[in-house]
Order: C-alpha cells, then sequence, then structure tokens
C-alpha cells in the first residue's frame, strides 16, 4: 500500500501553523483580558454601561439571592434566641408556680387557695411553653437544611457564574480593544476580529 499524498497547498499549512503559534498568544491574551477585568471589578472602576445594563436582570436576581442567604441567616438566630428565652421564661415561670403552690399551701386562708391555683396554672403553662421548643426545633433543622443544601449548592454556581461573567467582560474588552483599531479593509485585522 502506497502512502498517502496530499496536495494541499502551502499556504494552508502556514494559516494553520500560525493558529496553532497563536493559540499561545491566545491564551495569554485572554489570561490579559480577564485579567484586567478582574482588576476593574475589584477596584470599583467605571465599567462600560451597555454591558453592565446588560446584566441588569442577572444582578437583581443575584441580590434577591443574597437577600435570601442574609434572611436565612437572620431566621436561623431568631429561632435560636427565641429557643433560649422561651426556656428561660419556661424555667422562671415553673419557679414562681412552685414558689406560690408552696407558699399557698402554708396559708389557710382564700388567699393561699388563690395562690396554690395560680401556681397551678402557671407550672403548667410553664410546660405548655416547653411544648413549643419541639416544633421550632425542627424550623431549624429545615431552615439550617435549606441553608446548607441550596443556598451554598447556588452560591458554588453563582461563583461559577461570576468567573464566567468575567472572562466574558474579559472577551468584550478584547474586542472592543481590536475593532478600535479595526480597518475592514485589511484581510488580517479581520480575521484577529473574528478570533477574538
Amino acid at each position: 500500500m502506497e502512502g498517502h499524498k496530499y496536495n494541499y497547498p502551502r499556504e494552508f499549512y502556514d494559516q494553520y501553523a500560525q493558529s496553532q503559534e497563536k493559540s499561545v498568544v491566545n491564551k495569554m491574551q485572554q489570561k490579559y483580558w480577564k485579567t484586567k477585568q478582574t482588576l476593574i471589578k475589584v477596584t470599583g472602576k467605571k465599567e462600560d454601561e451597555h454591558v453592565v445594563a446588560s446584566d441588569a436582570d442577572l444582578d437583581a436576581k443575584l441580590e434577591l439571592f443574597h437577600s435570601i442567604q442574609r434572611t436565612c441567616m437572620e431566621l436561623l438566630k431568631a429561632i435560636e434566641l427565641y429557643q433560649k428565652r422561651i426556656c428561660f421564661l419556661s424555667q422562671e415561670e415553673n419557679e414562681l408556680g412552685k414558689f406560690l403552690r408552696s407558699q399557698g399551701s402554708q396559708d389557710k386562708t382564700r388567699a393561699g387557695k388563690m395562690m396554690q391555683a395560680t401556681g397551678k396554672a402557671l407550672c403548667f403553662s410553664s410546660q405548655q411553653r416547653l411544648a413549643l421548643r419541639a416544633p421550632l426545633s425542627r424550623l431549624y433543622q429545615e431552615v439550617e437544611t435549606f441553608r446548607y443544601r441550596a443556598i451554598s449548592d447556588t452560591w458554588l454556581t453563582v461563583n461559577r457564574m461570576e468567573q464566567y461573567r468575567t472572562e466574558y467582560r474579559g472577551a468584550l474588552l478584547w474586542m472592543k480593544d481590536v475593532s478600535q483599531e479595526l480597518d475592514p479593509d485589511l484581510y488580517k485585522q479581520m480575521e484577529k476580529f473574528r478570533k477574538v
């Protein structure tokens, strides 16, 4: 079997070789423009108003996500504080009920009977208040699970999206830079713009 002889013009080979060499250059340029976009973002420099306006819907959704994240943390703190206060109030109410019952048993007058009845009611009330802890604990677990699963997963997705957005905006900066030097009459410059 004979070897295949390829009849490609030399200029196709030259273009292929140049594109292979430029791929390293392209990667460096992409890194440069991505880094430049990152610096613009970090330093708070004003970005192109059209690019920012095109991302307004996304930014509104991100703000909503951050609001949900903050609210979730605040809700967990509030539930925890509420549980502590319920326990403290229940304990104090129970102690007062026991005190009234003991004092009422020593006093044989009608006031003593009222103290015993009030003490009994306070002890019962403290037990009912402690019964609130179970549903509150369940709510705390549900919110915490939501925070650890849904919010953390979304957070990872948002971070990836922010990286892609930075790359995209860097590419837009690069295209803007190249397009300012663009002369449509020259084929090489058009080819450079297409690659960007």
